[in-house]
């Protein structure tokens, strides 16, 4: 609806999605194929991942225990928050309480949706949604991860490259979960480079 409203899908577009957005992008790619000129995905989530992250084994201990479950994604004090930044990047950012203070204070009043989001996600039936679908992607697609995600195992991009036809993979080094964050410029490069090398073999096609 969104796309349509915007009329975003009068041509076919590049669509790129990250963590959770990764996830959605990867759907959408599946049901949507004419919509797509081409797909990056940067450590979706919504994949059977060969080896298990930090999150995703916390989250198994979270479901065994009766403890009320703190999700390390959903911070509400300065203290998670850089807890939840660690978690996140490979990169040590150093950010002052204050910032951090801001940044929990931005965010909690949505938290409450944030969980049932997440809970939503975790589900049986939904967990798996990218795996379960990306059989059926068929725009050239790009995937990015951090070799040191914690939050969502870069075996992920093995899954995603033996299924999608023509699939390229880059890994990158010293990178975690946060991958636009921690290496903003090589990422935008490689999907710029991504994108124009589709866009000349288009035209050399027509040439031929």
């Amino acid at each position: 609806q969104f796309i349509e409203s915007i009329s975003l899908n009068k041509k076919p577009f590049h669509l790129v999605g990250t963590s959770m957005g990764g996830n959605v992008a990867g759907v959408y790619a599946s049901q949507y194929p004419t919509d797509l000129c081409s797909l990056t995905l940067i450590c979706p989530a919504g994949l059977k991942y060969p080896n298990d992250s930090k999150f995703l084994k916390h989250l198994k201990e979270m479901k065994e225990s009766d403890n009320d479950p703190k999700i390390p994604l959903i911070p509400s004090t300065a203290e998670e928050m850089e807890e939840m930044l660690r978690l996140c990047s490979f990169v040590r950012f150093k950010i002052p309480q204050q910032v951090l203070q801001g940044l929990v204070d931005v965010r909690t009043p949505h938290n409450e949706f944030y969980r049932k989001l997440f809970s939503d996600l975790v589900h049986e039936r939904s967990r798996h949604s990218l795996h379960e679908n990306m059989k059926n992607i068929s725009a050239p697609t790009q995937v990015i991860w951090g070799k040191q995600d914690q939050v969502l195992d870069v075996s992920g991009a093995e899954v995603l490259a033996g299924t999608i036809p023509g699939c390229q993979v880059e890994v990158l080094d010293n990178c975690g979960h946060s991958v636009v964050m921690e290496r903003p410029r090589k990422t935008a490069k490689l999907m710029l480079d991504f994108i124009f090398s589709l866009h000349n073999t288009e035209n050399n096609k027509k040439q031929d």
